[in-house]
């Protein structure tokens, strides 16, 4: 389920398409990301999981995949 609720983050934030994003997809090479576009995707993250995103932990996440696990991660402290 948050799979889904990162990947629709992900298709209104980009305007890439839904099955474009797999969990093995990378923000800026497959997805096309910026850091403008990341910020704004760490904000809905932060706003839609009520999950608050560590500045220097975010700078490593790379894939959709390494979202997903700070996610998880995040949501059980």
């Amino acid at each position: 389920m948050e799979f889904e609720v990162l990947r629709d983050i992900l298709v209104k934030i980009l305007g890439v398409a839904p099955d474009e994003i797999t969990m093995d997809s990378t923000f800026a090479e497959d997805l096309g990301a910026d850091s403008l576009d990341m910020y704004q995707v760490v904000l809905q993250m932060e706003e839609t999981f009520d999950i608050e995103m560590v500045p220097e932990k975010v700078e490593k996440i790379k894939t959709v995949s390494e979202a997903m696990s700070y996610i998880t991660h995040a949501k059980k402290k």
